[in-house]
C-alpha cells in the first residue's frame, strides 16, 4: 500500500522515535524488577567497574548492563557459559538503538527455588514463635566460658580465637567441632549445640562460619539446626558469612553478629582492658573514700582527743593546780591583808597599852607601894601600919621602905 501524498501519519525523527520507545518500555510495569534465566556470553568489566554481558537461550539473546555500585555486591565471579538469574529493569540504550537489561542483582541459577524455601520455612518457623524478640536473652557482660560451634578447619575459628584471646584472654572457650557445609552438617551441628550446652555449660556460644554461597550456608538454614539454636540453653550468637548474608539461625539466635570475628567481639563486651581500666577506677575511688573517711576518723579523733584531754587526770591535776596557786594567791593575800589588820590593831593595842602602862605612870613621878611582907599594893594609907616594910617602885627602880607612923 502507497502512502497518500497527505497522510498524516506521525513522523518522528530518530532519536525522538528512540526516545519514545525507551519510555513506552520504562513505563510497562511488567518491565520493571523482572527476573531473567539464561546463560552469560561476551562478559566483560573494564576498568571503569561496571559489567557488560549478554544473556542467551537457544532461541534468543539480551544484552545486560550492571553498574559498578552493584556489581561490587556480586558474591560470586561471572563467567561465560555460566547459567544465572539475573534481576533488573528493561530500558533502551537510545545511542545503540538497542533494549537491554539493566542488571541490579545476579545470582547463579537455583538460588531462585533455595531462596522460596528460605521464605517458605521463615513464615514456617516465624509462625511458630521461634523468632520472636520477647524470646532474645542478654549477652553477660563478663563471661566466664563461651562455647564456640564451627569447624575446626576453617579460618573462623582462628579469627574468633584470636579475638578472644585479645579482647579477654581470661576467658575459657570450648569448641564443639562441626561440619558447616554439605548434607551432615545440618545434623552435626544441632548435636554440637546439644551437647555443648549439656557438657560444658557455656555462659554464650557462638555459632559461625565464614562467607560463601547461598549453597554454602545452606545448613544454617535447615529446620533442624535452626530449633536447636531456638533450644539452647545458653544464649547464643550467630556470625556466619559476611554482613550481606542473612540465615534463618540469625533470627531464631539472641543476636546477630555479621561476621565470626564480629561474632567474638560481641561475646565479650567488656574487655581486660576495660577491666583494668575498670579496677584502676575503683582502686582510685577506693583511695579517694579511704582518704576522706581517714580525714574525718582524723578529725573526729581529734575531737575525742581534746575532749580526752580536757576529762584526763592530768588536765584535772593541771586544773586543780590553777586552783590551787588561785586559792593560795588568795590565803597570801587574805593573810597579808588580816596581818596587816592585826598589825594595825596591835599598834591600836599597844598605844591603848602604853597609855595604860603603870610605869608610863611612874615615868610621870609616880610610884606603886607593895607590902613586902604579902606583896599587896597599898590602895590607901590605912592598909599600913608602923612598922611595916614596904617596897617602892618608880620610874627607874625599887627601893625599900618602912612605915614610921600613921
Amino acid at each position: 500500500m502507497q502512502p497518500q501524498l497527505f497522510d498524516a501519519s506521525p513522523r518522528y525523527s530518530v532519536s525522538d522515535l528512540t526516545r519514545r520507545l525507551r519510555l513506552l518500555l520504562e513505563a510497562a510495569p511488567d518491565l520493571q524488577g523482572v527476573w531473567v534465566e539464561g546463560e552469560i556470553s561476551n562478559f566483560a568489566r573494564p576498568s571503569s567497574g561496571h559489567v557488560y554481558f549478554t544473556l542467551k537461550d537457544s532461541g534468543a539473546q539480551l544484552r545486560c548492563v550492571m553498574w559498578r555500585s552493584d556489581a561490587a555486591r556480586l558474591k560470586f565471579p561471572p563467567a561465560d557459559g555460566m547459567l544465572v538469574e539475573a534481576h533488573g529493569s528493561i530500558s533502551l540504550y537510545e545511542a545503540g538503538g538497542q533494549y537491554q537489561l539493566y542488571a541490579d542483582l545476579l545470582r547463579p541459577l537455583g538460588e531462585g527455588a533455595l531462596y522460596a524455601e528460605f521464605l517458605r520455612l521463615k513464615a514456617l518457623l516465624e509462625a511458630e514463635g521461634l523468632f520472636d524478640p520477647a524470646r532474645k536473652r542478654s549477652i553477660p557482660e563478663l563471661p566466664k566460658r563461651i562455647g564456640i560451634v564451627t569447624s575446626p578447619t576453617g579460618a573462623a575459628l582462628r579469627d574468633m580465637l584470636d579475638t578472644l584471646r585479645r579482647r579477654n584472654p581470661l576467658t575459657e572457650v570450648t569448641l564443639a567441632a562441626t561440619p558447616v557445609q554439605g548434607e551432615d552438617a545440618p545434623p552435626a551441628i544441632a548435636a554440637a549445640l546439644r551437647t555443648l550446652n549439656l557438657s560444658a555449660a557455656p555462659d554464650v556460644i557462638l555459632l559461625a562460619r565464614g562467607g560463601g554461597s547461598i549453597e554454602d550456608l545452606w545448613a544454617f538454614n535447615d529446620e533442624r539446626v535452626v530449633r536447636a539454636v531456638a533450644d539452647s540453653a545458653a544464649p547464643l550468637i550467630t556470625g556466619v558469612g559476611h554482613e550481606t548474608d542473612f540465615t534463618l539461625v540469625d533470627f531464631a539466635a539472641d543476636l546477630r553478629a555479621p561476621t565470626p570475628t564480629a561474632a567474638a567481639e560481641l561475646a565479650t563486651p567488656v574487655t581486660l582492658a576495660d577491666l583494668q581500666a575498670g579496677l584502676l577506677q575503683m582502686e582510685q575511688a577506693l583511695l579517694g573514700e579511704m582518704e576522706a573517711l581517714f580525714m574525718e576518723r582524723r578529725q573526729s579523733l581529734g575531737g575525742l582527743e581534746n575532749r580526752l584531754r580536757l576529762l584526763s587526770p592530768a588536765r584535772r591535776l593541771q586544773t586543780d593546780r590553777q586552783r590551787l596557786d588561785d586559792l593560795a594567791r588568795r590565803l597570801n593575800a587574805a593573810q597579808a591583808h588580816g596581818l596587816a589588820l592585826a598589825a594595825e590593831r596591835l599598834k591600836g593595842a599597844e598605844s591603848r597599852l602604853l597609855a595604860l602602862d603603870p610605869l608610863a605612870v611612874l615615868a610621870r613621878g609616880y610610884a606603886v607601894v607593895t607590902r613586902k611582907a604579902d606583896g599587896r599594893v597599898v590602895m590607901q594609907p590605912s592598909a599600913v601600919s608602923p612598922g611595916d616594910d614596904l617596897r617602892v617602885r618608880v620610874r627607874d627602880g625599887e627601893f625599900e621602905a618602912r612605915v614610921s607612923g600613921s
